[in-house]
């Protein structure tokens, strides 16, 4: 049943940066260092340390805010590029300097896009829909808060470690319009940066973070729009895709009831935008404070550091290292492989490595892609789950799989993965593992001649088949199976219809 109102969602995604040391300066930028361990003058804001841009940083968010498809920042008689730094000044316990060195009037990047398949209806399929982008921009990180969680008024710890990694921002349009559409998005991002070698992307470490921001348009025909829309909302502390998903479907019901409760007053324009948290325990918003706006944080211009510009051949090195970003991927593996979109979304989603080894197995198979990717999810997949690899770890080379595939093509599935699970223990060969598993090559015309004894051994099942009840004939399919235990299964159906038929 839809809802008496339309989402929409807008997402800023902060992503940590692939680099060894912090934006401004050589302290590391690793994960799970002791706490304020990782720390110097520079980030810590001592007086007169002054930071230094780290070029790394500035090639990963360039190759980043290409693959978004954004123009990169230009400025009145400055080609192609051109980006500086501001201050943004703020309080927090978690920030010493009480400003965060980031990017204001000229971001790094502008006016992208990112396609997502979102899935309105399993009969209608998949449908490509382009999310804008409003800016991706470079900045260095705050601290983080270690709260007392015990409920009796403990204190507040901070860790600096994680003050002045680099960090790209990408804010979207609101173009999403339910949380499948919102959850879509940011795996369409993980994937994608991870691809680029730009981020992890590892929500659980805090380097792929993400505050969504909802309201909801409740149609009005008396009103100007045909809509009234309520305030904004800013929902924070959003630390895994299924959080994200519970947090925008709670807070857009929550919204439409308090319009309910006063259609009046409970509006954009008329209350402040609000930042809340998300409880993921309680499964519920809760209200922390009134957003601030450009003005509150008085951006002025960094003078420590020197503008950015970025020339035609850098840009064009860029490009040349990104290589095949995932949403052409899957649109070759479709018209290449004549694979649906789900089978190059699943492919797709496991990585650049994962479509190599799939794309070696097809060739193998003379371009069977369909086989390929079918038997990678049969068998592939489970496997490394439960080894905990990754495929370019994976003892069975592509070669190797083909081979399986073509001389197990004929055996039922379960006796199919039986054999698999031998090859990978014991490393056997496809055949020394049948005989491991008791599995017997059949001849066909010895099968033949099974099924029409069969069929002459039950004249009640033919009888049942020739009056119209096409289930009868799996009584004689049994009796084959269970006289030459190990046929395939699909074989002796065949023969059977086709001794049944004459």
């Amino acid at each position: 049943m839809a809802e008496p109102y339309k989402i929409v969602i807008g997402l800023e995604v902060h992503v940590q940066l692939l680099t060894k040391t912090k934006l401004f300066c050589g302290c590391p930028n690793k994960f799970g260092l002791p706490p304020n361990s990782a720390v110097c003058p520079v980030c810590l804001g001592m007086p007169g340390s002054l930071p230094v841009m780290n070029r790394k940083a500035f090639e990963l968010s360039l190759k980043a805010a290409l693959a978004l498809n954004c123009s990169i920042a230009s400025h009145p008689g400055e080609k192609p590029g051109y980006t500086k730094w501001d201050r943004k000044n703020y309080y927090y316990p978690d920030l010493p300097k009480n400003y965060q060195i980031s990017q204001y009037e000229l971001p790094f990047s502008h006016d992208g896009f990112l396609e997502i398949n979102v899935h309105p209806d399993p009969k209608k399929g998949y449908t490509p829909k382009k999310v804008g982008i409003i800016r991706a921009h470079l900045e260095e990180d705050a601290g983080k808060n270690i709260h007392d969680e015990s409920g009796r008024g403990g204190d507040t710890r901070v860790d600096l470690n994680r003050t002045g990694t680099p960090l790209l921002e990408i804010v979207s349009h609101p173009d999403m319009n339910s949380p499948e559409e919102a959850i879509a998005y940011l795996e369409e991002i993980r994937l994608l940066l991870r691809e680029l070698a730009v981020s992890d992307c590892e929500m659980q470490e805090g380097s792929l973070r993400c505050d969504a921001n909802v309201n909801v348009h409740i149609p009005k025909p008396d009103e100007p729009k045909g809509y009234a829309a309520t305030p904004l909302v800013e929902i924070k502390n959003l630390n895994s895709f299924r959080a994200v998903g519970r947090a925008i479907t709670y807070e857009a019901k929550r919204q439409y009831e308090q319009f309910q409760k006063d259609p009046v007053n409970y509006r954009i324009g008329k209350l402040l935008k609000t930042t809340a948290g998300w409880d993921d325990a309680k499964g519920r918003t809760e209200v922390q404070r009134h957003k601030e706006e450009a003005a509150d944080y008085r951006y002025f211009p960094e003078p420590d550091l020197v503008p950015v510009i970025v020339s035609k051949e850098q840009l064009d090195a860029v490009k040349a290292t990104m290589g095949e970003l995932p949403q052409a991927q899957r649109q070759r593996l479709q018209s290449q492989y004549g694979l649906s979109l789900y089978d190059a979304e699943v492919l797709s989603s496991k990585g650049r490595k994962m479509v190599a080894y799939f794309e070696e197995v097809a060739k193998e198979l003379a371009g069977d892609g369909k086989t390929a990717a079918n038997r990678l999810s049969d068998l592939v997949f489970p496997a490394l789950t439960e080894r905990h690899e990754e495929i370019e770890e994976f003892p069975i080379r592509p070669a190797a799989f083909a081979t399986f595939l073509k001389a197990t093509g004929s055996l039922p599935k379960m006796d199919r993965l039986s054999v698999f699970a031998v090859v990978l223990e014991k490393g056997l060969d496809v055949e020394a593992a049948k005989k491991e598993v008791g599995i017997k090559e059949f001849d066909e015309s010895a099968l033949r001649a099974a099924a029409i004894a069969a069929i002459a051994a039950n004249p009640k099942a033919v009888a049942d088949f020739k009056g119209g009840k096409d289930s009868a004939k799996m009584a004689i399919v049994g009796h084959v199976m269970k006289n030459n235990k190990g046929a395939p299964n699909d074989v002796v159906r065949k023969l059977v219809d086709e001794e049944l038929g004459k």
